[in-house]
């Protein structure tokens, strides 16, 4: 019983681990923009944010996924999530006002939602219905989350490349959940197998490739916004 306790904590610190860094780019690119005193609480009220879902959507998770396409929709929404996130429309100057900080936060909670319903199925499979290890687990994701978003942000400043990264990861993660929605799994993957692993490749390079793009575009024209 006990040996059977731990092997499950174990497990749900690995999936803890695993899942916990999407949320923690979210965070990191969303609040990057911002002044250091609105930087922290963005990070706060982001982390605060999302372990909030995980807790409310570990007890509705099943019922969500019997919902036609959520899954599909939710993969676009972080799809533009993402591209939004890698143009960066403030980078230029550190952004001011709590509007902007209400904005930030807005992002991360939008894009925590959709990656959450994810998360919680693979906590909840870990611990194989065991309400303990699934509470341990939502209790793991704080510091992860928190510790996570903020040693991203500073990986961010010293190297910028690492945000084209965190967008891409962010469509590789759409891409995943695309390909494991039910129906669209049915109408298109079942025919087209290769679309398992075509789908997260493609929407990384969709996401980088338009972010960027849009960035590039947007410096152009309003060339004020680039030192």
């Amino acid at each position: 019983m006990i040996s059977a306790f731990l092997i499950g904590l174990v497990k749900i610190i690995l999936v803890n681990i695993v899942l916990s860094g999407d949320n923690a780019v979210v965070i990191a690119m969303a609040s990057r923009g911002l002044k250091p005193e609105l930087r922290k609480k963005a990070v706060f009220w982001g982390s605060f944010g999302a372990i909030g879902l995980r807790v409310v959507l570990t007890f509705i998770a099943a019922w969500m996924f019997r919902i036609p396409l959520v899954q599909f929709v939710g993969s676009l929404i972080l799809v533009w999530i993402a591209i939004k996130l890698l143009k960066g429309e403030d980078d230029a100057h550190e952004i001011q006002g709590s509007s902007r900080l209400l904005e930030a936060f807005r992002t991360i909670l939008i894009a925590d939602l959709v990656m959450s319903l994810d998360n919680v199925v693979a906590v909840a499979g870990a611990a194989e219905g065991n309400m303990v290890l699934i509470i341990i687990g939502l209790a793991l994701s704080i510091p992860l989350i928190i510790w996570g978003s903020q040693l991203i942000m500073k990986l961010m400043e010293r190297f910028p490349v690492i945000i084209i990264v965190g967008g891409g990861l962010l469509g590789y993660t759409a891409g995943e959940m695309m390909a494991e929605d039910k129906i669209f799994r049915r109408l298109v993957v079942d025919s087209f197998p290769a679309f398992d692993d075509f789908l997260p490749v493609c929407l990384t390079v969709l996401v980088i490739v338009i972010g960027l793009l849009w960035k590039v575009r947007s410096s152009e024209t309003n060339p004020s916004d680039c030192r």
